[in-house]
């Protein structure tokens, strides 16, 4: 009987399957996962970063673009009104010679309201203390009366414009000492 009681007795082997090498292979996939992620994040933030340097120099494109048309258009307005101030300077000393002619006196008034239109406005000179940006002092007079303050305007001899900010032409004025 001994026999047959080793012949039962056999040793099974069992192979044994660890868990650990599944986590690690969980891990390493989790690992791979986490780094594509990141690289796509980084590529993701470069391309944002990419649109938004885009989009902020198109609009420093459209307003460079903006300010340069404004600047042409202003520039030849400037030029235009240059061009008529002689016309507007003739109209002036027709009217000193004949103050009556009602001719004269509308064609003033036209291209005064013109000039308002565009944006010319006539310097203030009379009466006003003398300012080289605005005045060009072309001849210097005793006061005319006691009340008059020194470097006070007393006469206009050509009329000055401004077109906005911009002076066209200074005024030529006569200023007391």
């Amino acid at each position: 009987m001994e026999n047959k009681t080793e012949n039962v007795k056999k040793e099974v082997e069992i192979e044994t399957v660890s868990v650990d090498g599944q986590q690690n292979e969980t891990q390493t996939d989790s690992d791979k996962n986490l780094k594509i992620i990141e690289e796509l994040n980084a590529k993701i933030a470069e391309t944002n970063d990419k649109y938004l340097r885009a989009a902020a120099e198109l609009e420093n494109t459209r307003r460079r673009a903006s300010l340069d048309i404004e600047s042409v258009s202003r520039n030849r307005a400037m030029s235009v009104a240059e061009k008529i101030l002689p016309i507007m300077d003739a109209v002036i000393a027709a009217l000193k010679h004949t103050p009556d002619d009602e001719g004269i006196k509308s064609l003033q008034k036209s291209i005064e309201n013109a000039f308002a239109q565009i944006g010319i406005v006539k310097i203030n000179s009379v009466g006003e203390i003398l300012n080289p940006q605005f005045h060009n002092a072309i001849q210097m007079i005793d006061k005319p009366t006691p009340e008059t303050k020194t470097n006070t305007i007393v006469e206009e001899i050509q009329t000055g414009y401004m077109f906005g900010d911009t002076v066209l032409r200074p005024a030529m004025v006569v200023v007391s000492k």
